[in-house]
């Protein structure tokens, strides 16, 4: 990979989004956990403290969210990487269901999508979960760059307060985390689809298969081919349930939703009631709590009835 794949000069207006710094230790400023640790998560209010980060080190930005599930196979990439550049550059980790304003200045498209910041620069990296050697390559480019830029600083780990730890993930899900981390989807399909056997209203594993599932079908597809079978066939559902994969895993999530609806309201019989248990199934991958999907459900109540 060249120099010329980074752009130093980055194409993202973050101005909009600076805050005044507060004063140390003000209360609800936002700030990472840890301008001390190696890997944070940051929201919107926090994300000055990222860009003042950024003139020492440089910062890595790495938007995800709950429902993504090439996401779950990148983060713990840049997590494993992180912590072996031992402070050579810090991770900063952006729900991106939470903090949209974030995704919208730095021009997200689909997820997960990857960023740097240099001197308070932007810089786009990549998007998609790339293989653990690809990502490597990216990451050498970026701190070559960051160097030529005067920033070859160090996070200050053991200087900072120690962050809260997340709570303590359920080792009866390992085997199916472990798998998806490696690219075994069948797998880890049949990993949570041991755990409900044993408890069938474990709603993390029924979650887990949803996303498993979804990444299974859209895994080896052309999405090209996929997009214009669906353009000829407008009321073919399974052509059009399969774009809406598409859009769903790149996070156009109204746009799978308003497809499937159309489809619901066009067709009847088993065509409708197939477009409508796909539908459903979409809610469950992005969660009841969103109100995308309260919209969505709502709009097909009103299709329906």
């Amino acid at each position: 990979m060249s120099q010329s794949n980074i752009n130093p000069y980055g194409a993202v207006d973050l101005s909009a989004l600076a805050k005044p710094a507060a004063p140390a230790g003000a209360a609800g400023t936002g700030a990472p956990a840890a301008v001390g640790g190696l890997v944070v998560d940051v929201d919107e209010a926090g994300f000055q403290a990222v860009v003042d980060q950024s003139m020492t080190v440089p910062v890595v930005i790495d938007f995800w969210a709950d429902w993504c599930g090439p996401c779950k196979q990148l983060s713990p990439v840049l997590e494993r990487l992180a912590a072996a550049d031992d402070g050579r550059w810090l991770l900063a980790k952006v729900d991106l269901d939470a903090n949209p304003r974030l995704g919208e200045a730095f021009q997200v498209q689909s997820i997960p999508a990857v960023f740097a910041v240099v001197k308070g620069q932007p810089i786009p990296l990549f998007q998609g979960a790339l293989p653990e050697a690809q990502v490597r390559q990216y990451l050498d480019e970026l701190l070559r760059v960051a160097e030529a830029n005067g920033v070859s600083g160090r996070v200050q780990v053991g200087d900072a307060p120690v962050a809260e730890t997340e709570p303590e993930v359920d080792p009866r899900y390992d085997e199916a985390y472990d798998a998806i981390e490696r690219g075994d989807l069948d797998a880890a399909a049949a990993a949570y689809r041991s755990l409900l056997d044993q408890s069938p209203g474990d709603a993390d594993a029924q979650a887990g298969l949803g996303q498993v599932e979804l990444l299974r079908r859209t895994q080896a597809v052309d999405e090209r081919a996929v997009r214009k079978t669906a353009a000829e066939n407008p009321d073919d559902v399974a052509a059009q349930a399969a774009v809406a994969d598409l859009d769903l895993l790149g996070g156009q999530v109204e746009d799978a939703f308003n497809r499937l609806l159309d489809l619901v309201r066009r067709l009847s019989g088993s065509e409708r009631d197939a477009a409508r248990t796909h539908l459903v199934s979409l809610f469950e991958l992005v969660g009841n709590q969103d109100d995308r999907v309260a919209k969505a459900r709502t709009a097909l109540a009103n299709a329906l009835f």
